[in-house]
Protein backbone atom coordinates (compact mmCIF):
# COMPACT_ATOMS: atom_id res chain seq x y z
CA UNK A 1 0.00 0.00 0.00
CA UNK A 2 2.71 2.53 0.98
CA UNK A 3 4.38 1.48 -2.36
CA UNK A 4 1.33 2.84 -4.30
CA UNK A 5 1.08 5.97 -2.18
CA UNK A 6 5.07 6.78 -2.99
CA UNK A 7 4.17 6.25 -6.71
CA UNK A 8 1.50 7.98 -6.77
CA UNK A 9 3.10 11.19 -4.88
CA UNK A 10 6.03 10.78 -7.37
CA UNK A 11 3.84 10.68 -10.16
CA UNK A 12 2.79 14.50 -8.65
CA UNK A 13 6.08 16.11 -7.50
CA UNK A 14 8.88 14.30 -10.18
CA UNK A 15 6.62 13.96 -13.39
CA UNK A 16 4.53 16.89 -12.60
CA UNK A 17 1.32 15.35 -13.62
CA UNK A 18 -2.10 16.91 -11.83
CA UNK A 19 -3.25 15.80 -8.88
CA UNK A 20 -6.52 15.54 -10.55
CA UNK A 21 -5.12 12.91 -13.36
CA UNK A 22 -3.37 10.84 -10.41
CA UNK A 23 -6.25 10.51 -8.44
CA UNK A 24 -8.45 9.23 -11.39
CA UNK A 25 -5.20 6.32 -12.23
CA UNK A 26 -5.09 4.88 -8.28
CA UNK A 27 -8.59 5.11 -8.29
CA UNK A 28 -8.90 7.48 -5.43
CA UNK A 29 -10.07 10.99 -4.53
CA UNK A 30 -7.98 13.56 -4.83
CA UNK A 31 -8.29 14.96 -1.28
CA UNK A 32 -6.69 11.85 -0.92
CA UNK A 33 -3.68 12.13 -2.87
CA UNK A 34 -3.47 15.85 -1.22
CA UNK A 35 -3.21 13.93 2.18
CA UNK A 36 -0.92 11.90 0.89
CA UNK A 37 1.46 14.66 -0.50
CA UNK A 38 1.27 15.73 2.93
CA UNK A 39 2.08 12.73 4.80
CA UNK A 40 4.76 12.55 2.46
CA UNK A 41 6.28 16.13 2.87
CA UNK A 42 5.71 15.83 6.72
CA UNK A 43 7.34 12.42 6.86
CA UNK A 44 8.69 11.56 4.23
CA UNK A 45 8.41 7.84 2.66
CA UNK A 46 7.75 6.25 6.57
CA UNK A 47 4.93 8.91 6.51
CA UNK A 48 3.28 6.78 3.90
CA UNK A 49 3.14 3.58 6.06
CA UNK A 50 0.17 2.33 7.22
CA UNK A 51 -0.78 4.06 10.76
CA UNK A 52 -2.40 2.88 13.71
CA UNK A 53 -6.38 3.00 13.28
CA UNK A 54 -7.14 3.05 16.85
CA UNK A 55 -8.30 6.36 18.96
CA UNK A 56 -5.96 8.47 20.64
CA UNK A 57 -8.29 8.81 23.49
CA UNK A 58 -11.73 7.78 24.76
CA UNK A 59 -13.56 11.20 25.84
CA UNK A 60 -16.03 8.85 27.84
CA UNK A 61 -13.99 6.88 29.82
CA UNK A 62 -13.64 6.67 33.65
CA UNK A 63 -10.46 8.76 34.79
CA UNK A 64 -7.76 5.97 36.73
CA UNK A 65 -8.08 7.80 40.04
CA UNK A 66 -11.79 8.06 40.14
CA UNK A 67 -11.97 4.33 38.92
CA UNK A 68 -9.82 3.59 41.53
CA UNK A 69 -11.86 5.55 44.28
CA UNK A 70 -15.04 3.03 43.31
CA UNK A 71 -12.77 -0.01 43.45
CA UNK A 72 -11.35 0.98 47.09
CA UNK A 73 -14.83 2.08 48.42
CA UNK A 74 -16.37 -1.21 46.80
CA UNK A 75 -13.36 -3.34 48.64
CA UNK A 76 -14.22 -1.72 51.96
CA UNK A 77 -17.92 -2.07 51.33
CA UNK A 78 -18.83 -5.08 49.39
CA UNK A 79 -22.75 -5.22 49.72
CA UNK A 80 -23.37 -1.12 48.44
CA UNK A 81 -24.74 -1.38 45.10
CA UNK A 82 -23.89 1.68 42.44
CA UNK A 83 -26.02 4.08 43.80
CA UNK A 84 -24.40 4.13 47.22
CA UNK A 85 -21.33 3.71 45.59
CA UNK A 86 -22.09 6.78 43.16
CA UNK A 87 -23.03 8.68 46.53
CA UNK A 88 -19.76 8.02 48.61
CA UNK A 89 -18.46 9.00 45.62
CA UNK A 90 -19.70 12.26 45.10
CA UNK A 91 -19.36 13.06 49.02
CA UNK A 92 -15.40 12.91 47.76
CA UNK A 93 -15.85 15.20 45.06
CA UNK A 94 -15.49 12.57 42.52
CA UNK A 95 -18.53 12.19 40.15
CA UNK A 96 -19.84 9.21 38.67
CA UNK A 97 -23.30 8.04 37.41
CA UNK A 98 -25.06 5.30 38.78
CA UNK A 99 -24.22 3.24 34.79
CA UNK A 100 -21.08 4.03 35.09
CA UNK A 101 -20.20 2.83 38.90
CA UNK A 102 -22.25 -0.34 37.31
CA UNK A 103 -20.03 -0.86 34.09
CA UNK A 104 -16.83 -0.13 35.94
CA UNK A 105 -17.72 -3.17 38.17
CA UNK A 106 -18.92 -5.14 36.47
CA UNK A 107 -17.19 -5.01 33.08
CA UNK A 108 -13.81 -3.64 34.45
CA UNK A 109 -12.27 -6.73 35.83
CA UNK A 110 -12.55 -5.43 39.32
CA UNK A 111 -14.92 -6.72 42.19
CA UNK A 112 -18.27 -7.40 40.45
CA UNK A 113 -21.43 -6.79 42.01
CA UNK A 114 -21.85 -10.08 43.68
CA UNK A 115 -19.00 -9.70 45.59
CA UNK A 116 -17.15 -12.70 43.78
CA UNK A 117 -15.10 -12.78 40.49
Amino acid sequence: MAEQRYEAVRAVIADGETVTDVAARFGVARKTVHQWLAKYEAGGLDGLADGSHRPRSCPHQMPAAVEVALVEVRLRHPSWGPRRLAFELSRRGLMVSESAAYRALVCGGGPTLSGTR
